[in-house]
């Protein structure tokens, strides 16, 4: 009886998966072709690894990704303890923090460009950095609250009661008590900022695409067993950022 029951548990993990695991196992594929098996082969990670185009957009990202982390993380951490100690009985400005998240991302894609547009700014890496800033911050903002939801806020007045000045108290008592909801934010948001598309596409110069916008470019003309070894490394990366983070919010759960 408990079989049939997880029957369609199952039935709904095989339809989810089975494209990624067709994915990856085609990225070891000999042939020319993505949808003939010829033997296995790692050649096309060899090609991967020469294509100057596929490589500079790799290179893109991980500015961007990298940049929007940090910036996010820093806003977003401000904003989640202003949120939770100022607006703690408001809805509106939790609501407006997660605006940019519930989004569909065509909406502060075009917003974004208009704006752009409007104070004439030139289209590049910045422009995207800044751009992915706005939906990582929401991201690190709900990830932050949920963790001071669960911190004891008498450690904070204690700290206080000994003498500590704001300040002192925030880098030594919060941050600290806060520190797993802040790496759980920043690696959700490199992990989103890595693959994000639509925001890139709108927002991006003509000479700094990101990898997300060369893969586009690519299959244009048709999958090709490169793009599946390209798709299997990122597969891999956001597969362990994922776990990474999960990992590192467990003690949320645990307080």
């Amino acid at each position: 009886m408990r079989r049939v029951t997880l029957l369609p548990l199952w039935v709904t993990y095989a339809f989810l998966y089975t494209p990624v695991v067709v994915l990856v196992v085609m990225s070891f594929n000999r042939s020319d072709s993505p949808y003939e098996w010829s033997g296995f082969s790692t050649v096309w990670y060899g090609t991967l690894a020469d294509d100057d185009e596929v490589l500079r957009g790799l290179a893109n990202t991980l500015i961007v990704a990298a940049g929007a982390t940090a910036l996010s993380t820093v806003l977003g951490t401000l904003l989640a303890v202003g949120l939770a100690r100022h607006a703690s009985r408001s809805r509106l400005l939790p609501a407006l923090s997660a605006l940019p998240a519930v989004l569909p991302d065509i909406v502060p894609a075009i917003g974004l460009l208009a704006l752009y547009s409007l104070v004439s700014a030139t289209l590049g890496l910045y422009s995207v950095l800044l751009a992915h800033t706005v939906f990582g911050l929401a991201f690190v903002t709900a990830v932050v609250r949920t963790r001071i939801a669960h911190v004891d806020p008498s450690l904070e007045e204690a700290s206080r009661d000994l003498g500590a000045g704001e300040v002192t108290t925030f880098l030594r008592i919060t941050l600290p008590t806060l520190a797993p909801g802040i790496v759980a934010g920043a690696l959700l948001t490199f992990t989103l900022s890595l693959d994000e598309f639509v925001i890139a596409f709108f927002t991006a110069g003509p000479k700094d695409p990101t990898l997300p916008i060369v893969v586009y470019s690519m299959i244009r003309f048709g999958v090709t067993p490169e793009i599946n070894a390209l798709a299997t490394l990122l597969l891999a990366v956001s597969f362990t950022v994922v776990i990474a983070a999960q990992r590192v919010s467990r003690p949320t759960e645990a307080l």
